[in-house]
């Protein structure tokens, strides 16, 4: 395994509201003896604004966020869908200026998702963890089909100890969230997540797992709506897990 240096790229949201996810990751990486760094300057990768049509202030986003980690060897974020902003769509923001759309190919070439970079960059299959629960995994958009992650995060909890994984009916249909997508179309938004959870609750899991909180914070949010007591987790608490 060759051990480079990994700047930690937390997302927004994880950032604000889910910490421990952060935390996860940097547990694993201890306990595989990866080096960390956490470039402090860091903010959001400009990809709300992307989204909405407001190139300015996704290319002023994007600016800062290669300024600050081109010089990082590896950037590692627990987010698919700001991976694929970095990687798929700052080359876009600077089409008109061929100096700058290198820099950000550049930096998109070095960034990964999580379990990306665990499997395809480290070689882990097993991070050492125990979590004796039943899990199913749900296949985030951006994460499937703008980065074609799947196989890497079954991969990874297929050698958890103690835990039985089973795959849910279309574990790659979008579970309505979208970021903007579910302010404007609610009831669309409502749909989808509606059918992501009966499929969920029909695997039997006692845990529902994912690679964006983004999504699971939106199937969390309906299963507690519906009095459902199914568990949400990111990939990495399972991967940080040390269960007895």
């Amino acid at each position: 395994m060759v051990k480079r240096k990994v700047s930690l790229f937390i997302q927004c949201l994880v950032d604000s509201m889910f910490p421990h996810v952060g935390e996860a990751m940097v547990t694993v990486f201890d306990r595989l003896g990866i080096p960390l760094d956490y470039p402090s300057g860091q903010t959001c990768c400009g990809q709300p604004s992307f989204n909405a049509g407001y190139q300015r202030e996704a290319r002023k986003a994007a600016l800062h966020f290669i300024e600050l980690f081109e010089d990082c060897e590896d950037i590692v974020c627990p987010s698919g869908s700001c991976v694929s902003m970095v990687r798929n769509h700052y080359p876009e923001l600077f089409k008109d200026s061929p100096k700058m759309q290198e820099r950000a190919r550049a930096v998109g070439k070095r960034c990964y998702e999580f379990s990306e970079y665990l499997v395809d960059q480290l070689g882990v299959s097993d991070s050492g963890a125990t979590f004796k629960r039943k899990v199913t995994y749900h296949d985030s958009c951006h994460l499937y089909r703008s980065l074609g992650i799947d196989r890497q995060p079954r991969v990874l909890l297929n050698n958890v100890k103690g835990l039985e994984f089973v795959e849910m009916k279309d574990s790659t249909q979008c579970c309505g969230f979208g970021g903007t997508f579910s302010v404007n179309y609610p009831e669309i938004s409502t749909a989808l997540v509606d059918e992501k959870i009966k499929n969920i609750l029909a695997s039997g899991a006692d845990v529902v797992c994912g690679c964006d909180m983004s999504c699971l914070m939106n199937i969390k949010g309906r299963l507690s709506r519906l009095g459902e007591t199914v568990e949400v987790a990111h990939l990495a608490e399972i991967l940080a897990g040390s269960e007895k």
